[in-house]
């Protein structure tokens, strides 16, 4: 009877944990988002980097920053060092075994003899309160954060890096069309010239034109 009663009691009090369970909170979401994909097509959030920038050069900036940056190398070691906690906090719920072997002399007058011994250990601090799932609960949720940390910051520098080459492409070609107009108006600028020399225009029509000229080449 009292074994009985022991046991029930141990149940019980191993269900005890601290604190409530988690539960995820009740959340109604909208029936549809304004340019939902239609079906049977997916999201561009869903697509991955390289599916989606297919300028070859501009992978390469990618996957190097990817590989050099800081940021990554950092969240990547996050992550490695919550798989480890969760591993030590769900260690914490199981019984620990040790094993050691030991040797011993005794002498007993006409006779001698060793004795060569292997000594084990088994502990378990049973989980009464439920700290050591508690821990390993909050462990898991420190490694999925870590995880997401890391996704957050692959994400932001393909961001940056694509924002960045696409800014410098515009600007390249905005140089490209200003030298362009610098050379077609260098070009009116001799025709004038030619035209001038030969009286078929005034100094006045020079003069603007090498004011153009002038305009075009501050913005190179």
């Amino acid at each position: 009877m009292k074994s009985a009663l022991t046991l029930s009691l141990l149940i019980i009090l191993t269900g005890c944990t601290v604190g409530p369970n988690y539960r995820r909170p009740d959340i109604t979401p909208l029936p549809a988002y304004r340019n939902d994909p239609t079906p049977g097509t997916t999201s561009l959030g869903d697509e991955k980097w390289f599916a989606i920038f297919q300028d070859e050069e501009l992978q390469k900036l990618i996957r190097t920053a990817l590989e050099k940056n800081y940021d990554v190398q950092i969240a990547a070691s996050r992550i490695v060092q919550a798989q480890a906690q969760v591993g030590i906090a769900r260690a914490d719920q199981f019984p620990a075994i040790g094993a050691g072997p030991g040797f011993s002399s005794e002498r007993i007058p006409g006779f001698g003899f060793n004795l060569i011994q292997l000594q084990g250990l088994l502990s378990w601090d049973i989980d009464f309160w439920g700290k050591y799932r508690r821990a390993t609960e909050a462990a898991r949720a420190n490694e999925l954060a870590a995880e997401w940390n890391r996704k957050e910051v692959l994400s932001t520098i393909v961001a940056n890096v694509a924002m960045a080459y696409f800014q410098l492409r515009e600007l390249d070609l905005e140089l490209d069309l200003a030298r362009q107009a610098l050379a077609s108006r260098q070009q009116s600028l001799q025709l004038t010239n030619t035209l001038a020399n030969g009286g078929a225009t005034s100094l006045l029509d020079v003069r603007q034109a090498e004011q153009l000229v002038e305009t075009a080449a501050e913005t190179i």
